[in-house]
């Protein structure tokens, strides 16, 4: 529907009248009351007015019991500026206030989207940097850098770019400190990202924490890749979509994105109160700008439903106002014996990501890289990991099976 940004909402109550309750929040959310208003005020106010489309009433929920209501209301853009902090207050500001009520969705229009360039680089453009187009990417992540020195973290990076990643990220927790201040850092680990590039033939994306005041996001981004920089780490929902769409936005700064969910579970996993994982972690962060979004898997150690999982998931690669795509991310207690299983979930367009399974293999946190490098060709050759593991060359892959197991 052209004009308007369509909000998507799961509204509990017991005895309430959803319908009323619809009309209340459409009301309520734009031009504030309407009945009592005089018929000429009323031909001024029309266009402003919020407009309730369906309302879908259930009985249970899930078998809880539960009376619920999933109502979407139009809301014309007209009243709000072209930025999403404007959006999300229009459509759940207060509301989400009122009670057990969920916002799940939210279809912005045309003219709304075209504030907006998305992605700089996205799926697509990642593929290019790393000339890698074919198999899922590999991420490795630093575990326990708090307190180390750049010798530390420069081997520690070292070590696992042998391993045959495509993507190494800062610990969401890593902040500017004395030890390995962020320009330092960031030469320190390129430094180390050229000596593997040159015995693996192998080229890779480091993604350095971007922290700071907000006042000085820019700036810090500027410096970072002024000093070689290739890619960025960002908390986006400690600092808000439109930090991101600035940054994003900013022809300067000219490097993907990748965007950390921590702060996510304080607002998507409840059933009643919230913003659904797929907006929150898809449709936002993708509008906003992110080239890769982080999340929880389905799988591991911080679980988020299968479900909503491949919802973050198509939020991120269906069609969406001729953005590009965001590669998908899931994250947390990830190891080579679940490449057959992300891979039949996801597809090839995802990004294996992984801590503790790289830097937790008996043979070496390198031979950690390999295992999983081993685990995505074997799943991409429909080979059964069991057999490929028995291959010669194939120590590392064999370690990780008789460490974590195959989950099927």
């Amino acid at each position: 529907m052209s004009g308007v940004c369509v909000a998507t909402y799961r509204a509990f109550d017991d005895k309430a009248d959803f319908h009323k309750k619809a009309l209340s929040i459409a009301v309520g959310l734009t031009v504030g009351s309407w009945t009592e208003l005089p018929e000429a005020q009323k031909a001024s106010m029309e266009k402003h007015l919020g407009k309730v489309l369906s309302v879908e009433e259930h009985a249970g929920n899930g078998g809880a019991g539960e009376r619920y209501a999933d109502i979407r209301i139009a809301y014309p853009d007209i009243n709000f500026s072209r930025d999403l902090p404007a959006l999300l207050v229009t459509v759940f500001g207060k509301l989400s206030m009122d009670g057990k009520i969920k916002l799940l969705d939210l279809d912005v229009s045309e003219p709304f989207a075209s504030a907006f360039p998305g992605p700089k680089f996205g799926l697509g453009g990642i593929r290019e940097l790393l000339g890698v187009h074919e198999r899922p990417l590999l991420m490795s992540i630093f575990k326990s850098v708090v307190g180390y020195d750049l010798v530390n973290l420069k081997d520690q990076f070292y070590k696992q770019a042998l391993g045959g990643v495509d993507l190494i990220k800062d610990d969401e927790i890593l902040f500017e400190n004395p030890l390995t201040p962020l320009e330092k850092r960031v030469e320190a680990c390129m430094d180390a990202a050229r000596l593997a590039e040159a015995e693996t033939g192998q080229k890779l994306l480091y993604a350095v924490n971007l922290t700071g005041p907000t006042s000085k996001l820019a700036d810090n981004a500027r410096k970072a890749i002024a000093a070689g920089a290739n890619a960025l780490l960002f908390n986006v929902l400690a600092y808000g979509f439109d930090v991101l769409h600035e940054l994003s936005s900013d022809k300067s700064i000219n490097v993907p994105i990748a965007a950390h969910p921590a702060m996510a579970g304080a607002i998507y996993p409840s059933p009643h109160y919230g913003i659904s994982a797929s907006l929150l972690l898809g449709k936002l962060m993708r509008l906003a700008g992110a080239d890769l979004v982080l999340f929880p898997s389905p799988y591991g150690s911080v679980v988020m439903p299968k479900a909503e999982n491949l919802a973050v998931k198509e939020a991120l690669l269906q069609p969406l106002h001729q953005l590009r795509q965001s590669f998908p991310v899931p994250s947390a207690g990830i190891h080579p014996g679940l490449v057959p299983l992300i891979l039949q979930d996801f597809g090839t367009d995802v990004v294996v990501n992984a801590g503790g399974g790289i830097h937790g293999h008996k043979l070496g946190t390198a031979a950690g890289g390999h295992a999983f490098r081993q685990a995505i060709d074997a799943a991409l050759g429909g080979v059964d990991l069991e057999d490929a593991a028995a291959q010669p060359d194939h120590e590392a892959l064999k370690a990780a099976i008789e460490a974590w197991g195959i989950k099927r």
